[in-house]
């Protein structure tokens, strides 16, 4: 008796590959089952287009698009398109952060080209991770290309797709011809060779690399832009980590790399590539400058940090990148928010026993006390309950101060989503810090008159707050008195303290006038600091000594600080205002946490 097996599905087929595709790797490693998509509309809900393969970062999956495997004859390659998706969770970029640098060190070296970023990331970090397939663990990814190729109309143009497939020719010493390239140049050939040594050199280290691959792709990406190349859309079918970074929350990218913003070698320099003996031949400027890399601390603008985000597949707004962009800066700063002590703490103490009456709370019922006054309980007769009573504790009790932040965001102040607003920091700095001790907030920004945007009174809402402080209106300068109105008009004495900041420069005195209503301005200033009980700050931009200047902006700032008490820090460059952030809560509240820390006093004097 005979029987016969059905042959497996390419579904089942490509599911039982994957154990093999883990294993080239490391039988440790550990990654969910694949997301093997038996259709490509099924597949673009995943976020696949274009590819028949990807990766996604944030949540280390594997994602394949079946039916566009049928459609490119790859059926028989289930262990190598697996071992290569796994690979760049493995070796590159492995993670989301060093794939937002490598982002980032591809785009320094792609000037006016900057578009083509992922895809070049794309190109570089599959040689590298193909190569080690095919040379150390025996795959057939040579095979892969020949099918993506065609091989009765082979190329014989220069283009990014020709030279990326002769690298490999030259990396696995195949014939020429063998992935379908068959141009005659020699400066052509010489890249290849120098692409090919590059990703062997530099295999271990693999960012400064790519920056390199970059330099060496460069003139291939300005002809390909100008003659469309014919080859498109056969890269495209290779760019799995076009969207690797989407959903992924961004973490060190807002300050350079050491040599990052160093001049980009050409691998035809690097003595490395090259074999050359160093010193055998005068050093370029760019690798003399890289001998000598300065000192980290540069930070990168927020629309490049945008760009970044984008060219990993994060789809944002620019105010949404603002947001991260901000938060990041704000973390190396924050300070433990710093909180008033009350007088004692009050704890209850059980004073006695009292009839539980219907009516009262279930669960008030000491029923340990009442079965033993009466074993057959009667509601409301044998049923007791405890009597607590408040007495002093012995810890001192604390309550966070709330801060209400305005912030000047006047046609002389900068966008804060494209150059680094201090402005914008150093209310993040403060107003992360206030969150962290359990403080509200109320962010205001505001520009010209009807140019005013707040949070919905005081709020716990990070994001919220943030999104408030990196808005931009760029217009006149007329500061919302009804706004300092209206938030402390209704504040009693059971409303927590409240500290009012202002970060402006001498546009703040506007503060001072008339209000819609024909009240002074300088009566509301007064009562919101008599309601608030915890002071007022102005941090003000002035490039002139206000103090002795005989302007009217001088004489109102005088009358402020004298009259009523506003404490008034002076910065002639925004980037103090961060060193403000940091000492504000320290010369207002006394923190404990900081008992060393001093603020120049001198500066309001």
């Amino acid at each position: 008796m005979s029987s016969s097996t059905q042959p497996l599905s390419l579904l089942e087929r490509w599911q039982s590959a994957w154990p093999q595709a883990l294993a080239v790797w490391s039988q440790f490693t550990r990654l969910s089952d694949p997301n093997l998509c038996q259709s490509s509309v099924t597949a673009a809900r995943e976020g696949l287009t274009n590819s028949f393969a990807m990766i996604r970062l944030s949540d280390q999956s594997v994602v394949v698009d079946l039916e566009g495997v049928e459609r490119l004859k790859l059926e028989d390659y289930a262990v190598e398109v697996l071992a290569h998706e796994i690979g760049h969770h493995v070796l590159a970029p492995a993670n989301a952060s060093d794939h937002y640098r490598l982002l980032a060190r591809i785009r320094q070296a792609l000037p006016t080209l900057e578009q083509h970023t992922p895809m070049v990331a794309n190109l570089y970090t599959d040689l590298l991770i193909n190569d080690r397939l095919q040379r150390q663990s025996g795959l057939r990814m040579h095979a892969i290309y020949q099918r993506l190729v065609n091989q009765d109309d082979p190329i014989r143009k220069p283009g990014v797709w020709a030279l990326y497939l002769r690298i490999y020719e030259v990396l696995w010493q195949l014939d020429r011809g063998s992935l379908g390239v068959m141009v005659d140049d020699s400066l052509f050939n010489t890249h290849a060779w120098l692409g090919a040594r590059l990703v062997r050199v530099y295999a271990n280290d693999w960012l400064t690399g790519g920056a390199r691959f970059a330099a060496l792709l460069l003139p291939y990406l300005y002809a390909a832009e100008q003659e469309k190349e014919d080859q498109e859309k056969a890269l495209q079918q290779l760019m799995d980590t076009q969207a690797a970074g989407q959903d992924c929350e961004p973490s060190g990218l807002i300050d350079f790399d050491d040599d990052e913003k160093l001049p980009q070698l050409h691998p035809s320099e690097d003595p490395l590539v090259t074999d050359m003996e160093p010193g055998s031949e005068p050093a370029s400027d760019a690798l003399q400058a890289e001998k000598n890399i300065p000192g980290g601390g540069q930070r990168r603008e927020p629309f490049e940090y945008g760009e970044i985000l984008r060219a990993a597949g994060l789809k944002l707004t620019d105010h949404e990148l603002a947001v991260r962009y901000y938060r990041e800066a704000a973390l190396p700063y924050l300070i433990p928010f710093p909180k008033r002590a009350a007088p004692q703490t009050l704890e209850p103490q059980m004073e006695g026993l009292d009839v539980w009456e219907v009516g009262d709370a279930l669960d008030d019922i000491d029923w340990l006390q009442s079965l033993s006054y009466s074993p057959q309980p009667v509601p409301g007769i044998t049923t007791l309950k405890r009597r607590f009573g408040m007495v002093a504790g012995a810890e001192p009790a604390t309550r966070p101060v709330d801060l209400d932040i305005y912030v000047d965001s006047s046609g002389s102040m900068p966008n804060p989503q494209q150059r680094i607003s201090y402005m914008a920091l150093a209310g993040a700095v403060i107003c992360l810090s206030a969150l962290r001790s359990g403080a509200r907030v109320q962010a205001t920004l505001w520009s010209g008159k009807h140019q005013c945007i707040s949070t919905t009174g005081f709020v716990r809402d990070e994001d919220n707050i943030l999104s408030i402080l990196t808005g931009h209106f760029g217009g006149a300068t007329a500061f919302p008195i009804h706004k300092l109105r209206d938030t402390f008009a209704q504040r009693d004495l059971q409303d927590r303290d409240c500290h009012i900041l202002h970060i402006s420069d001498d546009g703040i005195t506007t503060m001072f006038d008339q209000d819609e209503r024909g009240n002074s301005g300088w009566d509301i200033a007064a009562m919101a600091l008599d309601k608030g009980r915890a002071g007022g700050t102005m941090a003000l931009n002035l490039y002139r000594e206000w103090t002795t200047q005989d302007a009217p902006y001088s004489n109102e700032l005088r009358r402020a600080r004298d009259q009523q008490g506003w404490e008034v820090y002076t910065v002639t460059d925004l980037a103090q205002l961060l060193e403000f952030a940091r000492e504000f809560a320290h010369r207002h509240y006394g923190s404990d946490n900081h008992p060393s820390a001093k603020f120049n006093a001198e500066q309001s004097r």
